[in-house]
């Protein structure tokens, strides 16, 4: 399988996150969820990478661990905490636009590694979309700690996404990264799950909800997002990810009878422009050799 189309799947995994909170038990709080979440998605990788040796091989270095170890937890923190303040329109768009274009700029700092230019079209087009798939919401409040909030929350997807391609470069295992950096982060994040009425758990929906959401859009998909970061650009990687809001927007339609209106189409639209953009390349035709004058 190819790496983008690796980063892709793993998106579509992120994106079932809002649909199944939707659908499972009344009084969860966001946080919460999220945090019950990473609980047992960190869990899960931890357990699958002692299984198959994954911590084993090249030697860990503890300062990228620990940074992306706060950055997963971090994000969570910063992402709910947003919506909450602002709304779910602009911590969206403010949150998921920023992480890639803050990915390329932590990569041309650290790196020296300038983005291209189609990478720079693809990702303002995707943006665009997700922009506008925000926006049909209908809810586009702001407020700037709520606007500094998703700053922080995108800042946190590109430092982990950059953390995560330096341990995987060093030659560990996907599973091993992901394990490593989300394991930490559920034990961060016990304190905010305690402190957050997490009765819902003692039930059987709940219970499954937080099943649902370790096993797919956690341990599952940081698997394959790993697997095709090891072979792509932290950039491209996080502009990648732009398909989970055009995912969610699909579901919402689909399973939770959400109205698809003109601006969200249009949205969607641009999205996959930038997607395609980003993961079809054009070969020039080869030269024909020249042709030799007849003697």
């Amino acid at each position: 399988m190819s790496p983008r189309l690796q980063v892709l799947l793993a998106a579509l995994c992120f994106a079932t996150t809002g649909t199944a909170q939707a659908l499972g038990p009344a009084g969860t709080s966001p946080l919460g969820v999220g945090a019950a979440r990473i609980l047992v998605g960190g869990g899960l990788l931890v357990v699958l990478a002692l299984a198959t040796g994954a911590f084993r091989g090249a030697r860990w270095t503890p300062g990228p661990v620990l940074v992306a170890m706060a950055a997963v937890a971090s994000y969570q923190l910063a992402f709910f905490a947003a919506v909450a303040d602002t709304g779910v329109a602009v911590g969206t768009i403010v949150a998921l636009g920023s992480a890639p274009t803050l990915a390329g700029l932590f990569e041309w700092i650290l790196h020296r590694r300038r983005p291209d230019p189609r990478w720079t079209a693809a990702t303002a087009l995707a943006c665009a979309g997700v922009a506008l798939l925000a926006l049909s919401g209908g809810d586009a409040s702001v407020s700037a700690p709520g606007v500094a909030l998703a700053v922080a929350a995108g800042a946190s997807y590109a430092v982990y996404t950059l953390a995560a391609k330096r341990l995987l470069d060093a030659g560990h295992a996907p599973e091993g990264v992901m394990a490593a950096a989300f394991g930490l982060a559920a034990v961060v994040l016990l304190p905010v799950l305690a402190l957050s009425s997490p009765g819902w758990l003692l039930r059987t929906d709940g219970i499954a909800l937080a099943l649902f959401l370790g096993v797919v859009p956690t341990a599952f998909a940081y698997v394959l997002f790993a697997r095709g970061l090891r072979r792509l650009s932290a950039s491209e990687t996080a502009t990648l990810t732009l398909a989970e809001p055009l995912t969610a927007g699909a579901l919402g339609a689909v399973v939770l009878a959400e109205p698809m209106t003109a601006m969200s189409a249009a949205g969607a639209g641009l999205v996959l422009a930038g997607l395609l953009a980003l993961g079809v390349r054009v070969r020039a035709p080869a030269l024909a050799p020249p042709q030799r004058a007849p003697a």
